[in-house]
């Protein structure tokens, strides 16, 4: 039960990214949460809207896919898994820190709690 709960979370949380980070930019961005299309680090280093939204992108589909492949590891019994769950955590918080808005807090939380799981070996019954 434990690991169903846990890949089920891994694969969920991971396509939660392309869904968030793809959003269509809308000439009305008061109605969005936040803007993936601009970045206070990639605006620093004067890159543009679409170009930052593309990186987004990218970004936030490489995080679902590996997110993806730890949940997958988990359902098949795989030793590797932990190792995917972390790289996923640590796409996505440097997602979240280059296109930082308080809106993804939340995902925040969520990415370090992957990471202080997978630090931890905790759920001990899946290591």
């Amino acid at each position: 039960m434990i690991a169903f709960l846990v890949g089920t979370f891994l694969i969920l949380h991971g396509l939660l990214h392309p869904g968030v980070w793809t959003v269509p930019a809308r000439a009305d961005a008061q109605t969005t949460p936040f803007d993936p299309g601009h970045s206070w680090a990639l605006a620093a280093a004067h890159v543009s809207d679409p170009s930052a939204r593309a990186t987004a992108s990218a970004l936030a589909w490489y995080t679902a896919l590996v997110y993806v492949i730890a949940g997958t590891g988990v359902f098949a019994g795989s030793g590797w898994w932990p190792v995917a769950a972390a790289v996923g955590a640590t796409a996505g918080l440097a997602l979240k820190a280059i296109w930082f808005d308080p809106w993804l807090t939340v995902g925040v939380l969520l990415d370090v709690g992957v990471l202080v799981a997978v630090v931890c070996a905790w759920p001990a019954s899946l290591h």
